[in-house]
């Protein structure tokens, strides 16, 4: 179960690092969906072999250990989902969140 600390932190925007039973995953957050209700879920992309991956885990999960805030967007995010950065570069996406 995830800390109420965290939860408040994990918005689109941030980056973090997801401990799980079966190893860790690190990313960047693009969605969180359903606030804190039974089936909320948070989405993070990160870009493995030169091929994006995305994962989506559900909040109320026994599965996640642990969730590490590595970083937080220096500029404001103004929208709630960023699914249009699947289509951007690394370096579009620091300049973008200034992460």
């Amino acid at each position: 179960m995830i800390s109420e600390e965290i939860l408040k932190e994990i918005r689109p925007g941030t980056k973090v690092r997801v401990h799980e039973k079966g190893g860790r995953f690190e990313g960047l957050v693009l969605a969180r969906k359903h606030g804190k209700q039974a089936g909320a879920t948070f989405t993070v992309r990160a870009k493995l072999a030169d091929v994006g991956v995305e994962k989506v885990y559900p909040i109320h999960s026994p599965n996640i250990k642990k969730v590490e805030i590595l970083a937080k967007p220096r500029r404001k995010v103004r929208r709630a989902k960023l699914y249009y950065l699947r289509n951007l570069s690394e370096k579009k996406i620091r300049q973008k969140l200034g992460v």
